[in-house]
């Protein structure tokens, strides 16, 4: 078995599904997966950035990523039956639930936000902010996608949930490992601490 990397089976365009069809590029649905993919690359940076709290929520993270990912490429209308691809695992409303879960959690120890948060900080609270934006537009992508193929509404949810958690993260990373949020207000800029 060869050890290339590289197949050219894309060089015109095209790439293949899990359930095996090759489609464009810039499919709808390719655009929905590559996104979550980068999110996920995203979240590698931001993890090896973060305390060890956050950290070992981004590893479980991104495991359900990949879930997403399998399920965004798979077009189930397309199989057999008996195709095992009919039971890849999906994401659930108790996935759902966790990522509450640890938001409210982490929230509880932080100090209640009345501004925007100007992004920055610690590494690791830059890192969750573009990790926040890069999965808004994820549920963009998804939700365009959804406009004309059916989508697991439990995923959709997962990905809006994950840009709430992943705001929180990044100001408990600034909070409880940095020296506080710079929030906006009327008057100008300050800095938020948990005092």
């Amino acid at each position: 078995m060869s050890k290339r990397i590289y197949t050219r089976a894309g060089d015109k365009g095209k790439t293949g599904l899990l359930s095996g069809e090759r489609i464009d590029k810039a499919d709808p649905r390719v655009e929905a997966y590559g996104t979550v993919d980068e999110l996920g690359t995203f979240l590698g940076v931001a993890k090896v950035h973060s305390s060890k709290r956050i950290a070992e929520y981004i590893c479980i993270i991104q495991q359900k990523l990949f879930l997403i990912n399998s399920e965004l490429a798979t077009n189930t209308d397309s199989l057999e039956p008996d195709n095992p691809l009919r039971n890849l695992q999906k994401v659930s409303t108790a996935d759902v639930e966790f990522l509450e879960k640890i938001a409210d959690e982490l929230s509880e120890e932080l100090p209640l936000l009345t501004n925007f948060v100007i992004p920055g900080g610690t590494k690791g609270s830059a890192f969750l902010h573009v990790c926040r934006t890069v999965c808004r537009r994820a549920e963009r992508r998804i939700v365009h996608f959804a406009n004309s193929y059916p989508v697991n509404e439990d995923l959709i949810r997962y990905i809006n949930r994950l840009s709430d958690l992943l705001f929180v993260m990044s100001r408990y990373e600034n909070i409880e490992e940095g020296d506080g949020d710079r929030i906006i207000t009327r008057e100008g800029t300050r800095k938020m601490t948990k005092e």
